[in-house]
């Protein structure tokens, strides 16, 4: 089955969202907002009226979400519901719907999609927007907001599915993306997101054991509340999340461990004199010039990407690598992209 997302109208496009939960809830809003006709199927029928007044349409099973025959269909549910909803889903779903996903973790659902034997149709898509809440009562079409999502794919993703994807989070959204393959999305991942809910909730974990804790909390201000909000998120979705990730999140842990205990090292050497503490503190200074140039609103580089029809995936990585992000699908490999470069 060929699905022609160059040239599909997006103005009948049709999407399903399979869980109404913060993310899913998110997008079906965005997407209803946008004039789409929005399909939803919750494994509880609790939001199904604030849902509907948001001009979604919400289905009785997923048996009929997989059968609407809508031209993309998310998985927005937890990674551990994925097989079964796979299975469920694999008898039922048409050719000509690409089925895609929100998860911040690739590789696993990538193999579970390959498994229902649904891996031709699939486009993996990661939204990097979210809260430490959840809920549908949660949800809002402005989580999206300026949202940049990574557009995942393997050796047998179909390029013309790719595209649709590609154009519905541009031009239907209002948001941009970066091409990665599972495996650098799940690393990328875990440094960003993964690893930081795991320190997170060793410093409230921390601020829990000590003897001073309410002096502590009662201390606390804007450093703690940012260093700290996502260890607000609930503990089971937390766990869940890094646990679909493990063997990354590890790594990243003990390395965050020995940076820690390195910097204790110097600060017990009574023979040290700063050097070294002072190279800790400003190695990310790249990184501040970076974020401070976002903060006064410099404007982003532009230019034109190109890619080959044999080494696609391979140049839209380099071109996440070199800190690009795709504005506009222009042609069949012709992509507009914008960058700030953290080095710069």
């Amino acid at each position: 089955m060929i699905v022609d997302g160059l040239n599909k109208d997006l103005s009948t496009l049709s999407v399903g969202i399979a869980g109404l939960g913060l993310i899913g809830g998110s997008l079906a809003r965005r997407f209803a907002q946008a004039g789409v006709r929005t399909l939803a199927w919750n494994h509880h029928d609790t939001p199904y009226a604030d849902a509907r007044a948001a001009g979604i349409e919400c289905v009785d099973s997923l048996e009929d979400l997989a059968m609407s025959g809508v031209d993309v269909l998310f998985l927005c549910t937890p990674l551990r519901a994925m097989e079964d909803m796979l299975d469920v889903i694999a008898p039922h779903i048409p050719p000509a719907t690409t089925l895609s996903d929100v998860g911040s973790v690739k590789t696993r659902v990538h193999d579970a999609v390959v498994a229902a034997g649904l891996g031709r149709q699939y486009v993996g898509a990661h939204p990097m927007a979210g809260s430490e809440f959840s809920g549908f009562q949660s949800s809002s079409a402005a989580l999206l907001d300026s949202a940049l999502w990574a557009i995942t794919f393997d050796d047998t993703t179909d390029y013309l599915r790719y595209l649709l994807m590609a154009r519905i989070i541009t031009d239907t959204l209002g948001n941009t993306f970066i091409g990665l393959d599972n495996a650098t999305h799940d690393a990328a991942a875990a440094t960003i997101s993964h690893m930081p809910h795991v320190v997170a909730t060793a410093m409230v974990n921390l601020l829990q054991d000590s003897p001073e804790c309410n002096v502590a909390a009662a201390l606390s201000a804007g450093s703690w509340r940012d260093m700290t909000r996502v260890a607000l998120t609930d503990p089971d979705r937390t766990q869940a999340m890094v646990e679909e990730n493990p063997a990354n999140v590890a790594a990243l842990v003990r390395e965050m461990a020995q940076r820690l205990t390195d910097v204790a090292d110097l600060l017990d050497d009574p023979d040290n004199h700063g050097l070294e503490l002072t190279g800790f503190f400003r190695k990310a200074d790249p990184y501040r010039r970076f974020k401070q140039a976002q903060r006064d609103g410099r404007p982003m580089d532009s230019d034109e990407l190109t890619v080959t029809s044999r080494s696609w995936r391979h140049e839209l990585v380099e071109s996440a690598r070199r800190g690009e992000r795709i504005t506009r699908v222009r042609g069949i490999r012709t992509f507009d992209v914008q960058w700030q470069h953290v080095d710069d």
